[in-house]
């Protein structure tokens, strides 16, 4: 129950900021004194610092506590379609260390050997004292990859390896700290969980736009897996502007506009170095974008059709301003979409952008170790 109170306590801080032990007891309904004795374990802990007291009203003056980013630290390993990369995030999500490796596409052995090399630099360039804050490993990856050879244009046997592969116990096996698994879509909805707005919706439908689309379910301030795959998204059948029906994957990934730029000549493979500027040809861009904003659209109404959401959230591996334009799009085929019977859903921006599956790797022990669903 400790414990529990501590990690409860530590949640109420992420979400609001700053508190004052007087606010956390009034939110949880444990006495001041239980509340003054488990701050001040947190503090002795460093994953905790004190503020400065606020004064001019009746009584002691108050003291906003809040989390102290060096208190723990926590590794991300994301593996992607084009991409892997690996990061250490502090307790506030601030990235501090990357290391990062393209390709054509992942295998098990080239994954493996990554990840060791790069955890191996990360861990010992730390001085002991944070080695020891290094609280566990997530890793966001794409479940059943072997299933998507053809999709990749990759001979099947090239990928068949994945199937017998156990990377999270490959890693355990090798290191200290605890490690955890999850889908990598899941694993962005989580990093917008952890570290988005602190008063944002109890309830989303989250999309993440990668080299495949994936999403996330939020419900009540926590993600609903379902048996570890709800709220993937990308098989939901869609309707196109020629009239055939076809998984939103097909539509709204960005492999798609991979391909697009490919076949007329142009160099694709720029889009996976960078995030935050892209030299797309406008012709293959904005056919993306006109496609991609009506199949989300379609999905949106999908879902809220099953469950009232009254937010969705985009985010995705793309620069700012062609986020914006992909959320213009969605409100504008939404706009022509019969939503009689369903109340329209806000559209926003995510909030944590193209590090969304990095950062959720890295929120899994942090989630583990230090939160609560409060």
């Amino acid at each position: 129950m400790r414990a529990r109170n501590e990690r409860l306590v530590l949640s109420l801080v992420r979400r609001h900021q700053a508190l004052a032990k007087s606010e956390i007891a009034r939110m949880t309904g444990l006495s001041a004194q239980t509340v003054s004795v488990i701050m001040r374990q947190l503090e002795q802990d460093g994953l905790l610092l004190r503020g400065e007291p606020i004064r001019g009203k009746v009584g002691q003056p108050s003291v906003p506590m809040r989390l102290n980013p060096e208190g723990a630290l926590f590794l991300g390993l994301k593996i992607g379609r084009r991409s892997t990369e690996l990061v250490l995030t502090d307790f506030l999500g601030n990235v501090r260390k990357r290391e990062r490796r393209t390709y054509d596409y992942p295998t098990p052995v080239a994954t493996l050997d990554f990840a060791r090399e790069a955890l191996d630099k990360m861990l010992s360039d730390l001085p002991p004292v944070e080695r020891g804050r290094v609280s566990g490993l997530g890793i966001a990856m794409p479940y059943f990859l072997w299933d998507w050879a053809q999709t990749l244009r990759v001979p099947q046997e090239k990928m068949d390896p994945w199937r017998t592969t156990d990377i999270k116990a490959a890693l355990a096996a090798t290191n200290d700290f605890p490690v955890f698994l999850q889908n990598d879509a899941t694993a962005a909805c989580g990093a917008e969980l952890v570290f988005g707005p602190a008063e944002g919706p109890r309830d989303f439908l989250y999309f993440y736009v990668g080299y495949f689309i994936g999403g996330g379910v939020v419900l009540n301030r926590s993600i609903f897996s379902g048996r570890g795959n709800a709220g993937a998204l990308g098989p939901l059948p869609v309707p196109t502007e020629t009239g055939q029906v076809q998984p939103l994957i097909d539509v709204a990934s960005l492999y798609v506009l991979e391909r697009s730029i490919a076949g007329s000549g142009d160099a694709a493979n720029l889009m996976w170095e960078s995030a935050s500027r892209w030299d797309v040809p406008d012709l293959h861009l904005n056919n993306w974008l006109k496609q991609a904003s009506l199949g989300l659209a379609y999905a949106i109404a999908s879902s809220c059709s099953v469950i009232d959401f009254n937010c969705v959230k985009i985010d995705g591996w793309m620069p700012p301003d062609i986020k914006t334009r992909l959320i213009e799009g969605i409100e504008a085929q939404l706009s022509r979409i019969n939503l009689t019977g369903l109340e329209r859903p806000v559209i926003h921006a995510g909030s944590v952008g193209p590090d969304a599956r990095s950062l959720g790797a890295a929120s899994l022990p942090l989630s583990e170790k230090y939160l609560v669903e409060a």
